[in-house]
């Protein structure tokens, strides 16, 4: 039974820091009255709700397809490589940093690290004041300070804070101390890995009445304390534009106007065939995925003559996965515009 696009079901997991905002903004049925803050779009244990796989999940379908799902260069004993996720944060999520992939097959027999990007899908004000989040540590500041900072509890006196507002767009790579502030909804994009070193998580309790474990001395090692990342915009972007690229992954803001439809070919300036997740943020389009019918360079102006697979619906707030076997897809707005995140492995 051939492949095709792959309309998928969150996994849906409560966090201290969470809120209703999944359900109530995004449309996703939240089973209790707990406190949501993440939903797993693209990941092993999301299940297929299209088409003749309804009920599977990716990680099933991945040792079905293998290279067909996900491209030949990834081992599917490793599971999907790229995580994407989208995090309603009521409260302040825990101060934390991440290992780099060295670190994390050192320190936790990991595959991989965690480099990861933020897309902020809506901002609510409180008193007038944008939301913020930390980008990093002040200037200045060494791993033995902020180890210290951390077990004084004064960790917040070394943190730089940004306001950030909807359509802005922060890369994380491994190593950088982050988090994310109330009131933020925000698409996330990252490798495949959940290895976290909290910093500090604000003097709270967790959802058990206990304190949430800390990773000081880990965090200390792994940190980067020399840089800051840029917040970049890009909510008013009204043609397809590439906002994050980095080793690990691509991710584009796809724009649709009605009776303009958009083809994307997958495969063009990558050495490998990969898979494309495409997170619909405005709107709703159909998407179908396209084979050429024969070998020779991919440009725009080619013909697809091979087989096309039916069109699938994608409405605000849900993600497809297109396989990687395919060579590009065709959208088409069916509101007056749709805009979808659309990420992607950029190595090898």
């Amino acid at each position: 039974m051939p492949l095709y696009p792959l309309l998928l079901e969150p996994t849906l997991h409560v966090r201290v820091w969470g809120g209703r905002r999944l359900e109530s903004q995004l449309g996703k049925k939240l089973p209790d009255t707990q406190p949501y803050g993440e939903a797993w779009e693209v990941h092993d244990s999301a299940t297929v709700i299209n088409g003749e796989f309804a009920g599977r999940t990716l990680g099933d379908l991945l040792q079905a397809f293998k290279a067909d799902l996900i491209g030949a260069h990834n081992d599917p004993a490793h599971g999907i490589p790229l995580l994407v996720k989208i995090l309603d944060a009521a409260h302040w999520l825990s101060v934390q940093v991440h290992p780099n992939d060295e670190q994390a097959q050192t320190y936790e027999g990991q595959p991989r690290g965690k480099t990861e990007a933020w897309v902020v899908l809506d901002a609510e004000r409180e008193n007038g004041h944008a939301p913020q989040l930390v980008l990093g540590v002040k200037p200045g500041t060494t791993r033995t300070m902020l180890a210290h900072a951390s077990r004084s509890n004064t960790l917040e006196n070394l943190l730089v804070y940004a306001h950030v507002r909807r359509g802005d767009v922060l890369f994380i790579p491994a190593g950088n101390v982050h988090a994310l502030g109330p009131g933020l909804l925000i698409y996330e994009v990252q490798q495949s890995s959940d290895t976290t070193y909290r910093l500090y998580d604000w003097g709270r309790l967790g959802l058990d009445g206990q304190p949430r474990t800390l990773h000081i001395d880990k965090a200390a090692q792994v940190a980067n304390v020399e840089t800051l990342p840029l917040v970049e915009h890009y909510a008013d972007v009204d043609k397809t534009t590439e906002i994050v690229r980095s080793p690990y992954f691509t991710t584009a803001l796809l724009y649709l106007e009605a009776g303009q439809p958009l083809q994307f070919f997958m495969h063009r300036d990558a050495p490998a065939r990969h898979f494309h997740a495409l997170t619909c943020i405005e709107g709703t389009f159909a998407v179908q995925a396209l084979s050429l019918a024969a070998d020779g360079p991919i440009t725009d102006s080619r013909r697809f003559l091979g087989p096309r697979t039916p069109a699938v619906t994608v409405a605000y707030g849900q993600t497809v996965l297109i396989p990687a076997c395919f060579d590009a897809y065709r959208l088409t707005a069916h509101t007056p515009r749709a805009r979808a995140l659309c990420s992607y492995q950029s190595q090898s």
